[in-house]
Protein backbone atom coordinates (compact mmCIF):
# COMPACT_ATOMS: atom_id res chain seq x y z
CA UNK A 1 0.00 0.00 0.00
CA UNK A 2 1.31 2.97 -1.00
CA UNK A 3 1.15 6.40 1.19
CA UNK A 4 1.96 10.11 0.22
CA UNK A 5 3.17 11.68 3.58
CA UNK A 6 4.02 15.57 3.86
CA UNK A 7 6.57 15.82 7.23
CA UNK A 8 7.04 19.00 8.78
CA UNK A 9 9.78 19.64 10.69
CA UNK A 10 10.25 22.31 13.77
CA UNK A 11 12.92 21.88 15.72
CA UNK A 12 12.98 24.55 19.20
CA UNK A 13 15.70 27.11 18.51
CA UNK A 14 16.59 26.69 21.87
CA UNK A 15 17.53 23.10 21.89
CA UNK A 16 20.81 22.49 22.47
CA UNK A 17 23.37 22.32 19.53
CA UNK A 18 24.54 19.20 20.06
CA UNK A 19 21.38 17.55 20.57
CA UNK A 20 20.12 19.20 17.20
CA UNK A 21 23.25 17.90 15.20
CA UNK A 22 22.85 14.11 17.00
CA UNK A 23 19.32 14.10 15.69
CA UNK A 24 19.85 14.87 12.23
CA UNK A 25 22.31 12.78 11.94
CA UNK A 26 20.43 9.68 13.58
CA UNK A 27 16.92 11.18 11.44
CA UNK A 28 19.30 10.57 8.38
CA UNK A 29 20.84 7.65 9.22
CA UNK A 30 17.17 6.39 9.71
CA UNK A 31 15.93 7.44 6.33
CA UNK A 32 18.93 5.84 4.33
CA UNK A 33 17.92 2.36 6.03
CA UNK A 34 14.39 2.63 5.48
CA UNK A 35 15.49 3.34 1.73
CA UNK A 36 17.51 0.78 1.75
CA UNK A 37 14.49 -1.71 3.27
CA UNK A 38 12.27 -0.22 -0.06
CA UNK A 39 9.71 1.05 2.43
CA UNK A 40 10.56 4.65 2.39
CA UNK A 41 10.17 4.48 -2.00
CA UNK A 42 10.61 8.18 -2.36
CA UNK A 43 12.10 11.22 -0.58
CA UNK A 44 11.89 15.03 -1.80
CA UNK A 45 12.48 17.74 -0.34
CA UNK A 46 10.21 20.78 -0.17
CA UNK A 47 11.91 23.94 -1.60
CA UNK A 48 12.39 26.90 1.34
CA UNK A 49 11.12 24.81 3.75
CA UNK A 50 12.43 22.03 6.38
CA UNK A 51 10.04 19.38 4.94
CA UNK A 52 9.38 16.66 3.08
CA UNK A 53 6.94 14.96 0.77
CA UNK A 54 7.80 11.08 0.93
CA UNK A 55 6.00 7.79 -0.81
CA UNK A 56 5.87 4.67 1.45
CA UNK A 57 5.28 1.40 0.71
CA UNK A 58 3.86 -0.72 3.56
CA UNK A 59 1.08 -2.99 4.27
CA UNK A 60 -1.10 -1.10 6.37
CA UNK A 61 -1.35 2.30 8.04
CA UNK A 62 -0.76 0.85 10.93
CA UNK A 63 2.23 0.04 9.83
CA UNK A 64 3.20 3.17 8.78
CA UNK A 65 2.00 5.05 12.11
CA UNK A 66 4.49 2.55 13.42
CA UNK A 67 7.56 3.75 11.11
CA UNK A 68 6.50 7.19 11.61
CA UNK A 69 6.78 7.30 15.17
CA UNK A 70 10.24 6.03 15.32
CA UNK A 71 11.93 8.58 13.41
CA UNK A 72 14.03 10.16 15.56
CA UNK A 73 13.11 14.11 14.66
CA UNK A 74 8.99 12.77 14.99
CA UNK A 75 7.99 15.30 18.30
CA UNK A 76 9.48 17.79 15.85
CA UNK A 77 6.90 16.70 12.84
CA UNK A 78 3.65 17.89 12.25
CA UNK A 79 2.94 14.85 9.48
CA UNK A 80 -0.37 14.67 6.81
CA UNK A 81 -0.73 11.26 5.18
CA UNK A 82 -2.58 10.16 2.38
CA UNK A 83 -3.42 7.06 1.18
CA UNK A 84 -2.69 6.80 -2.49
CA UNK A 85 -4.54 3.78 -4.71
CA UNK A 86 -3.76 3.64 -8.53
CA UNK A 87 -5.55 5.93 -10.83
CA UNK A 88 -7.48 4.38 -14.06
CA UNK A 89 -5.60 6.80 -16.38
CA UNK A 90 -1.93 5.86 -15.04
CA UNK A 91 0.14 4.34 -17.81
CA UNK A 92 0.85 1.54 -15.14
CA UNK A 93 -2.93 0.82 -15.24
CA UNK A 94 -3.63 0.53 -18.54
CA UNK A 95 -3.17 -3.39 -20.12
Amino acid sequence: MLFHVRMDVAIPHDIDPDRRAALVAEEKARALELQGRGVWAHLWRVVGEYSNISIFDLGSGDELHELLSSLPLYPFMTIKVTPLATHPSALGAQP
